[in-house]
């Protein structure tokens, strides 16, 4: 069943203008629709390495700890210094095991290397790379 769907991530925004500019300048997406007349600061719908990302004005602000959009790379060191270069900030890596080696804002362990970032709207955001 799931294979006749397609898949879209839903990110909750809280100003549309300031989301698309963030993404679209820092991350590189692509603006494939924005709402019209009412819905112009309600929806829009962004290419996002290859991905489809539809932003939506949250009604009321959500607190995570768990970045629900993750960033696949193959050099996580390289893709880390090419948004810290456009003004993006990390967060302090933190060491998850005895194995976890910290390089700056990025942990190496076992499973991968994984670096997180918060977008203009607050989400947690992981840039990861397979071991």
């Amino acid at each position: 069943m799931a294979d006749q769907a397609r898949l879209v991530t839903l990110i909750p925004v809280r100003k549309m203008g300031r989301a698309i500019e963030f993404y679209t300048k820092k991350l590189g997406a692509k603006v494939v629709m924005r709402g019209e007349g009412p819905m112009k600061d309600y929806w829009s719908a962004l290419k996002v390495g290859g991905v489809d990302v539809w932003f939506t004005r949250a009604d009321k602000t959500e607190k995570r700890k768990l970045a629900y959009q993750n960033f696949t790379v193959k050099n996580i060191q390289r893709y880390v210094a090419q948004l810290q270069k456009k003004g993006i900030k990390f967060e302090k890596a933190e060491k998850m095991s005895r194995e976890t080696k910290v390089e700056g804002p990025i942990a190496f362990d076992t499973y991968g290397a994984s670096a997180f970032f918060h977008d203009s709207e607050g989400n947690l955001l992981m840039v990861y790379q397979a071991p």
